[in-house]
Formats: C-alpha cells, sequence, structure tokens
C-alpha cells in the first residue's frame, strides 16, 4: 500500500499501521496515504483499525512542513481537517488502537474515531498547541468541543493539559485503557463486536448524529483556510 501506512486485511478487517519516522509525524504524503487506505478499506466493506508503533500513535503534524512557510502550514492544516471530517463520516466503524503517546494531530485522530483503545503507560495524550506557539485552530477547537467532556474541553484546548492514558478515558480522547500486550487483541474483539452491527443502519445513523458537527467541521475548514494564527 504505502511505507508510511500499511494495510492489513483479514477476516473483514482492515488494520491501517502508521509508521514514518519515531514520532509518525502526519506529513502530506502521510495523509494522502491514509486517504488511499481508508479508500481501500472502503471497497472492502471493512470495520478499519487504526494503529501506530509500539509506544506512539503520532506525535502531530510535521513541524519542519508546519515551519516551512504560512502557505504550506495551512495545506497541512487543511488537508489534515478533511481527513479528521472523513473519519467522522466514514461509512464503517472506526477504532483507534493506540499504542502509546497521541499529541496535537495524534490525538485529533483519536476524536475522529468510533472507538478508541489506549495503552496503560507514562504515556501523554492530549492537545499541546498553546504549548508550543500555536494558536489552536477553528477545526480542532470545534471537533474537541464536540468530542471531550466538558470540564476537560478547556483545560486541553486552552491551557494545553496533557492526560495520562487513565484520565484521557475521563476527558474524552480514550474509551478504554489496557495493558500494551492485549491492545491487538482487544481492538481485534472490538471489531469483530463491531462487525455485527448493520453497517447500513451505522451509517445513516453517524451521519444524523453527527450532521451538526460535520457542518459546523465545514464552516470551520473554510475558516482556516483563510487564516491560521
Amino acid at each position: 500500500m504505502s511505507d508510511l501506512i500499511s494495510y492489513q486485511l483479514e477476516d473483514g478487517i482492515a488494520t491501517l499501521t502508521l509508521s514514518n519516522g519515531k514520532v509518525n509525524a502526519i506529513s502530506p504524503d502521510v495523509i494522502a496515504a491514509f486517504n488511499a487506505a481508508l479508500d481501500r478499506a472502503e471497497q472492502d466493506r471493512a470495520v478499519v483499525i487504526i494503529t501506530g508503533q509500539p509506544g506512539i500513535l503520532s506525535g502531530g503534524y510535521d513541524l519542519k512542513v508546519m515551519t516551512s512557510g504560512p502557505q504550506n502550514a495551512i495545506d497541512l492544516v487543511a488537508a489534515g481537517s478533511a481527513l479528521a471530517r472523513r473519519m467522522l463520516a466514514h461509512p464503517f466503524p472506526v477504532i483507534v488502537a493506540c499504542p502509546g503517546h497521541a499529541v496535537a494531530k495524534g490525538a485529533f485522530i483519536l476524536l475522529s474515531a468510533d472507538y478508541r483503545i489506549g495503552v496503560e503507560g507514562p504515556f501523554s495524550i492530549g492537545l499541546n498547541e498553546v504549548q508550543i506557539g500555536m494558536t489552536m485552530h477553528h477545526v480542532g477547537i470545534e471537533l474537541a468541543r464536540d468530542r471531550l467532556r466538558k470540564s476537560a474541553f478547556h483545560r486541553s484546548v486552552i491551557n494545553g493539559e496533557m492526560f495520562d492514558p487513565q484520565s484521557a478515558v475521563d476527558a474524552g480522547f480514550l474509551d478504554k485503557v489496557v495493558p500494551a500486550e492485549q491492545l491487538q487483541a482487544t481492538a481485534l474483539a472490538a471489531a469483530q463486536q463491531l462487525k455485527k452491527i448493520n453497517m447500513t443502519a451505522h451509517r445513516n445513523t453517524k451521519l444524523k448524529v453527527r450532521k451538526a458537527l460535520l457542518e459546523t467541521l465545514d464552516k470551520a475548514i473554510e475558516l482556516d483556510r483563510q487564516h491560521i494564527a
């Protein structure tokens, strides 16, 4: 498929494994590979599991691209936002098996999925944009507002607070935490369970539930294209 995202289909479950350097940086090429893998999973009518390398899902956008010029940064964020929107509207269930850290765009991947499993350990999950001098983009604010618990939303987005896996469940980034050696088996069990639901009902209900969010994200994507501070 791609050396940045491997694609493995087995028993109606497509596992997409992100592999781009030690922090799995999200670059334009990674997003293109991600979209191609989702295209394929859709053709295969598969439940999707997204995962990374041991210890990390992703550390966020590729900072080399983000600092190479304002237009490059705007284009990368727009492509990443379109990917988040696509994941939220994907016609089949999307599970993220988060093997460790999930920071910035890595955490937004969690917020764009239907079910999220993390692992126990000294890992950081959250949105560190204000820590590193980035004003949070509109799409990020709206996605976090919709998916995070209200008490965690301001702490996360405005304060840049990072969460360990257990408190990330309480905040709304994760649904479940398991020992690292159980991550793959737990994700596969969740995928097997989700395979039993009616996919047409799943898709139609998902679009109904997320209608307001998807419309809000469409407006936010346009706002971000005009200006990212």
